[in-house]
């Protein structure tokens, strides 16, 4: 099994459910207490033991490529100043780590932008990260319990999970399995995004995930699913018939910082 360095991004999208701010600057960058969402789920990564960060942009968000860059300008700027040590962490961020960019060329949903990720994967297992997910753990991270499991579990997909309130199933995946130790389920079944009624369980995929690069041969022949995009659910779908993907109920908390409410909660959190 070869460990897994590679982190995916997935960043392109328009962040509509927190307009107007995100109609100039992107919700990966909005800040929670002193730093930027995408940046939290950096720290995550590189805690698991990813030090190859693919990001997945849009013409319009720029922004997160010069924010993992040095700027030399700002940094003469405060050198002499109390501040002169400000960009120590992001600077050992970005020196002891590899940023690597595409671009979505249409917003065609999650499944298509992890796609896009290919030429950056190639043929190795991955993780992916949805930024708007922040999730805190005062031991080990998400990514890295799951990491745990991947270590235990090799060549199947590692999904998060987590219970939510019945009435909010039609705002995510829903797995439905077999528990085969504490807070681990071999999925079975999975949909996205279904009504109350229709849920198949309380269980709802969160924003990390471990994917296997046979995900790739799926998500290539993959028809539009819910909303008329291209989720990732129902590729995953294919490998949980097969019996090869895992959620695990995670240790932590979870803010939704892809929406307003959330973004404030996570903020109080760390006041």
């Amino acid at each position: 099994m070869n460990k897994i360095t590679k982190c995916i991004f997935p960043s392109a999208g328009y962040g509509t459910r927190l307009l107007p701010i995100t109609k100039t600057i992107p919700k990966e960058m909005l800040l929670v207490h002193t730093k930027p969402l995408i940046q939290y789920g950096v720290e995550e990564a590189i805690e698991a033991g990813c030090d190859i960060m693919g990001i997945i942009t849009n013409k319009n968000k720029t922004v997160i490529e010069d924010y993992f860059d040095n700027n030399l300008d700002v940094e003469n700027v405060i050198q002499n100043s109390s501040n002169k040590n400000i960009l120590d962490d992001l600077n050992d961020i970005i020196n002891n780590n590899q940023f690597i960019y595409t671009r979505q060329l249409e917003i065609k949903g999650l499944g298509n932008a992890i796609y896009c990720a290919k030429p950056l994967v190639g043929n190795e297992a991955f993780a992916v990260i949805l930024s708007d997910d922040l999730c805190i753990n005062k031991n080990n991270g998400v990514l890295s319990q799951m990491m745990e499991v991947y270590e235990k579990y090799p060549n199947h997909c590692i999904v998060a999970v987590e219970k939510i309130a019945p009435e909010k199933s039609n705002q995510y995946g829903i797995i439905s399995g077999e528990n085969i130790q504490d807070n681990l389920i071999r999925v079975n079944d999975m949909v996205e995004k279904p009504e109350e009624k229709d849920a198949l369980s309380d269980l709802a995929i969160v924003g990390r995930y471990i994917l296997t690069p046979d995900i790739f041969d799926i998500l290539e022949n993959m028809k539009k699913g819910k909303g008329g995009e291209i989720q990732i659910t129902d590729a995953l779908l294919e490998l949980a018939k097969k019996g090869n993907v895992l959620a695990v109920n995670f240790d932590g908390k979870r803010f939704d910082c892809g929406k307003i409410d959330g973004l404030m909660e996570a903020n109080k959190y760390f006041m």
